[in-house]
């Protein structure tokens, strides 16, 4: 009797075991997506700073599941010129790209992060660096917090290309500029930390990447006012069914909207939403080979971009006036501010940049005695602009005067 007791515990056991794996539905699969380090390496940067964050890269990378058909890494420097340490398909470990990491050195130069985000949008989607298309995206951003030339609109187009933005900061940095570089919402996407303490950040940082990896995986980002863009990973093909997506706002789901999209699309953007919103979101895969669950989430869009308020004129001269305004805060904080300004009775229009986290310029060149049209506007990540106007005046200018008579004594004659 025992050998067909231990037979029928053992048939027990298996039984059990497949019921418990079947309720838990099968394994998750290793994450995959192309992970794209950008180290500042410029001069601004010391030889001390620049081995504590090539040193904190490493460590990040080391736990990560990277291999061939996982998580794909790369370096790039930021230089007087972007420089590619390691492409995507050349290191297939965690210890590998940890060691290749240690061995970078500095390239110097100055800091054009812009010109290298440039370079770094075109590896992220480059067959031949080793990047991989209908992958996550991930850029992970290392700075001292300055760059001498313009990275908005670089920053922007990766965003719109579905990159999502961490950038870790060592103090220095523009807390505005960088919220609105870094993907929504900044609180998670942003680090501020001493060089010597990016160890604390570490195993945060390095679950976040994962999360913006995980596959089958529906996920939001560059979530603003308006709308947001939605991306997933392919579940279906062309062939094989077709996707609906639904959206509705979470207090009156009867007024859903709905888009059929192809079994190849892996993004969708919403846009036309109200602000500070909840939307429930709803991807329905139509197969016609197999059972694929829908995915749901939950959005909130951001509070409505509010434009400058206040502007007060000051420090007026016949030739030159100082203007201010409240900036536009919170969490639809602006990218930056154009300033125009013109002659109200006619003549050409002029027009002074002014970046995000200022909130005040001195308008120069202008006429004496002159009234003129002031309009501030701030352009927000959406591509919208909130603007102000107000009307300032230049003083008369010092009037010729007659020259003085000589003083006594001096003989009454000019030399």
């Amino acid at each position: 009797m025992l050998p067909w007791t231990a037979l029928s515990l053992a048939l027990s056991l298996r039984l059990a075991l497949a019921r418990s794996g079947a309720e838990r539905g099968p394994p998750a699969s290793a994450p995959q997506g192309d992970l794209l380090f950008l180290l500042d390496s410029s001069a601004s940067v010391s030889h001390y700073e620049f081995s504590r964050v090539r040193e904190f890269l490493g460590q990040l990378a080391a736990p990560l599941p990277l291999g061939p058909e996982a998580l794909r890494a790369s370096l790039v420097h930021v230089g007087s010129w972007p420089h590619t340490e390691f492409p995507f398909n050349q290191h297939s470990s965690g210890a590998a790209v940890q060691d290749a990491i240690r061995a970078a050195t500095q390239r110097m130069g100055d800091t054009n992060t812009g010109l290298a985000l440039a370079y770094a949008k075109e590896q992220l989607f480059a067959e031949e660096a080793g990047a991989r298309p209908g992958v996550p995206k991930v850029l992970v951003w290392v700075t001292d917090g300055g760059s001498s030339d313009p990275m908005g609109p670089p920053m922007q187009e990766l965003k719109d290309l579905g990159v999502t933005i961490f950038i870790v900061s060592t103090g220095r940095g523009n807390l505005l500029e960088l919220s609105a570089a870094a993907s929504a919402p900044a609180e998670k996407h942003l680090h501020f930390v001493d060089v010597d303490d990016l160890h604390i950040i570490a195993q945060e940082l390095r679950g976040s990447i994962l999360d913006a990896m995980q596959p089958q995986h529906l996920h939001a980002s560059e979530v603003t006012s308006s709308g947001f863009r939605l991306a997933w990973p392919p579940l279906l093909t062309a062939d094989s069914g077709y996707y609906v997506l639904e959206l509705a706002p979470s207090a009156k789901p009867v007024t859903a909207r709905r888009q059929q999209l192809p079994g190849n699309t892996t993004g969708w953007a919403w846009t036309g939403l109200d602000p500070d919103t909840d939307y429930d979101v709803a991807l329905v895969p139509e197969s016609n080979v197999r059972l694929v669950r829908p995915q749901h989430l939950r959005v909130r869009t951001l509070p409505e971009e509010a434009g400058p308020e206040r502007i007060v004129i000051s420090h007026a001269r016949p030739r030159s006036l100082r203007v201010s305004w409240a900036p536009a805060l919170g969490p639809a904080a602006a990218l930056g501010y154009h300033v125009q300004f013109g002659p109200l009775r006619g003549g050409a229009a002029q027009r002074v940049e002014v970046p995000a986290g200022r909130n005040s310029t001195t308008l120069q060149g202008l006429a004496p005695g002159t009234a003129y049209l002031v309009t501030v506007t701030a352009a927000f990540r959406s591509g919208r602009e909130r603007a102000l106007s107000a009307k300032a005046c230049t003083p008369d200018g010092e009037r010729s005067r007659a020259p003085r008579p000589p003083p006594p004594g001096s003989g009454g004659r000019e030399p």
